[in-house]
């Protein structure tokens, strides 16, 4: 892949075939490396979004077989992210500033939230009478996307348990849903993250207000805005 420029900063996005290969979804590749070069010093990085897709969940599954995501998908995410990092800096960058920035801007919002999510969907099952199914959920969500098994539980409960499933969400677990409900049904991206980058954009902020408001009027968008700013916050901290 051939190296970009910005500035006095050149990067690649490459996969390090000094090391062994690993399984990605049952396909054996080099792992993703980051070289960046500033001031004729150089350094090289794991890339943060190559370890977030290598979890199961991200895997295709296809009538009973996984496949991997397109690695080259993958590739394009990681250097829209590092561009992102090197043109906050115009005139402070350096290696150490790229590394902090990189590692807050890569960060998931979705994957994140997930944990705390499942913790509200046991404790929701055990309040309803429910515990084994809780249960069951907690010990293989890593497993699939969270999101998807909600959606199926749509299929799969009554209705006025599913509703009250997602109404009390909004007020005992972190926004996960949500957040995963925007980005899935109207922009459906090749690779379903929400990146603290991503977040971060202004169009993405005005684009999940107006899909709250049409989707979810009655819910007090104000602290739902508030409680991912507050997530993003507290994820960030040493």
């Amino acid at each position: 892949m051939d190296q970009k420029k910005t500035y006095q900063v050149t990067y690649k996005v490459y996969h390090n075939e000094r090391i062994k290969k690993v399984s990605f979804h049952g396909k054996l590749v080099y792992p993703l490396y980051i070289r960046l070069t500033f001031d004729r010093r150089s350094t090289e990085y794991k890339s943060n979004l190559f370890d977030l897709f290598m979890k199961p969940k991200y895997g295709i599954r296809v009538s009973g077989q996984v496949y991997p995501p397109s690695i080259e998908k993958v590739i394009k995410r990681e250097e829209k992210l590092i561009e992102f990092v090197i043109d906050r800096h115009p005139d402070d960058f350096s290696l150490e500033v790229f590394k902090q920035e990189y590692d807050h801007y890569s960060r998931d919002l979705l994957d994140e939230m997930e944990p705390g999510f499942m913790n509200y969907i046991q404790t929701f099952f055990e309040d309803e009478g429910m515990p084994n199914l809780g249960d069951v959920l907690a010990n293989s969500w890593w497993e699939v996307s969270l999101y998807e098994v909600i959606r199926d539980l749509k299929m799969a409960l009554k209705p006025d348990l599913y509703k009250r499933l997602i109404d009390h969400s909004f007020h005992y677990a972190p926004p996960y849903f949500p957040l995963h409900q925007f980005i899935e049904t109207p922009l459906r991206p090749p690779l379903t993250i929400l990146t603290v980058m991503d977040w971060e954009s202004a169009n993405t902020n005005e684009g999940f207000t107006e899909f709250m408001k049409r989707n979810y009027p009655d819910k007090d968008l104000p602290d739902i805005l508030a409680a991912v700013d507050r997530f993003v916050k507290e994820i960030s901290s040493p």
